[in-house]
């Protein structure tokens, strides 16, 4: 029996009146859409390597600077623990069509999972920041992974922990988790999630290929909350559907 309800689900698509079926469709291809992303920005991050000593050179003796560089710093509080908590709180407490606990345990655990992960990558992999990198000596992107490239005795643990990027990973998940809730809201999200990630290489605390990979495990972390069956139940019980 097909079961009608007021769904809004799906990339950049609005559904009134869909059945279950449909619902579950949307989902699938959802997790199917996010996958193919993370496949495709760990293909980038590979990639990525070849150029992550040349950028990383031009935007420490460089850079961006201005206003451009003050919008890329205010988008960091989409990809900071704390700021996208804040953001978090705001829609709970706007948005009535959030189902206690279903869909905001959904949202924060979409968005934060991917982050969670690269912490535990973070936690065995050393990897020198370009802030603490000596850029000039290394010749390679593979010479970062060593604490003798770093320019000075590091400052904390965290001058070792650039590979990937944390930052980028919950920007990408919190991307996903927003587009899942307010899909109308989808282009705005990744913008600002890209903004996000490209701060933290302009601000030389990650390399190219650190952002790439950490979005990446982001997105997949996403998927892995965001693709099931459960979803279709949040949708139903949401007044809005939205």
């Amino acid at each position: 029996m097909k079961r009608s309800v007021k769904a809004g689900s799906g990339f950049g698509r609005d559904f009134d009146a869909v059945s279950t079926e449909d619902v579950r469709s949307v989902i699938a291809s959802r997790q199917v859409w996010l996958i193919a992303a993370a496949a495709g920005l760990l293909l980038v991050g590979g990639l990525a390597f070849s150029i992550d000593i040349p950028v990383a050179r031009w935007c420490k003796a460089a850079g961006l600077s201005g206003d451009l560089m003050r919008l890329l710093n205010f988008s960091e509080v989409f990809a900071h623990g704390l700021g996208v908590g804040m953001l978090l709180i705001a829609a709970i407490v706007l948005d009535r069509s959030l189902v206690w606990p279903w869909t905001v345990l959904r949202l924060v655990a979409a968005t934060f999972a991917g982050g969670l992960a690269v912490d535990l990558i973070k936690a065995t992999v050393v990897r020198v920041r370009p802030r603490a990198a000596d850029l000039a000596a290394v010749a390679s992107a593979v010479d970062t992974f060593s604490t003798a490239a770093l320019l000075t005795p590091p400052g904390g643990h965290a001058d070792v922990m650039s590979f990937p990027s944390g930052h980028a990973s919950v920007a990408a998940g919190f991307a996903a988790a927003l587009s899942w809730k307010y899909p109308r809201g989808t282009l705005f999200f990744a913008a600002v999630a890209v903004m996000a990630a490209v701060q933290r290489i302009a601000s030389s605390a990650h390399y190219p290929s650190d952002v790439a990979c950490g979005a990446a495990i982001g997105l997949l972390g996403a998927a892995f909350f965001l693709g099931d069956r459960g979803s279709v139940a949040a949708s139903m019980e949401s007044p809005s559907g939205a």
